[in-house]
């Protein structure tokens, strides 16, 4: 029986918003109970701000949006993005082009391994679309056991993703950033729900076309 300390490592995923309370939890949260069901264990997300409202909870229109889909908002706590936070992150998914820009501040060597949610999200559009055999079917065991294939695999996906991006260019930038809905009424909330959730979709899926043998 493996110890703790030599169990595979999960993906680690961090989702970055401004406040931490309204865009980047939803994301977390929703984006954790999809992967819980592609591969126990297998996945971590956790979420920041960087000028977070640290110590506030998930604003309550962004948790109505996480029960809608399936997920649970409770026990959330906002926190600020710091560049101990990112060291050990497989990949960062931002919210908007410009926080991309300052997560890159922090921690520079993480630049093949941040990109906006929604760009990402249409990079992994493009490879399953593709059904490229180096990124489908070739998810081997390789000895730590599925958790560890899975790892392996998903430290592979940013590479992978981009070398699709010229293939996935949005016709407008701003098609890469979610509205922020902070003190702005229900539609706009509704607008970002709209924006994101095919996002975490894209993602989802391309987790469960690439579960380990």
């Amino acid at each position: 029986m493996e110890s703790p300390a030599s169990a595979p490592a999960p993906v680690r995923i961090l989702t970055v918003c401004t406040g931490n309370i309204c865009r980047s939890p939803v994301a977390e949260r929703l984006l954790q109970a999809g992967l819980d069901q592609v591969m126990p264990g297998g996945f971590e997300v956790t979420s920041a701000g960087t000028r977070a409202m640290v110590g506030d909870p998930m604003q309550p229109l962004s948790g109505d949006i996480v029960r809608t889909f399936g997920g649970n908002p409770d026990g959330f706590v906002s926190r600020q993005l710091t560049g101990k936070i990112l060291r050990g992150v497989d990949l960062v998914l931002t919210m908007t082009s410009g926080h991309r820009g300052e997560v890159l501040q922090l921690d520079a060597s993480l630049l093949k391994r941040t990109f906006t949610i929604r760009e990402f999200a249409r990079m992994l559009d493009v490879l399953d679309e593709r059904a490229d055999s180096a990124a489908h079917g070739t998810v081997a065991d390789d000895g730590g056991g599925p958790v560890g294939a899975n790892t392996a695999f998903w430290r592979g996906v940013p590479a992978r993703a981009a070398s699709v991006r010229h293939l996935s260019l949005p016709a407008d930038s701003s098609e890469n950033d979610i509205i922020d809905p902070y003190r702005r009424s229900p539609e706009i909330y509704h607008q970002m729900e709209d924006e994101l959730a095919p996002a975490i979709v894209s993602i989802l899926r391309h987790a469960r076309l690439n579960i380990p043998a």
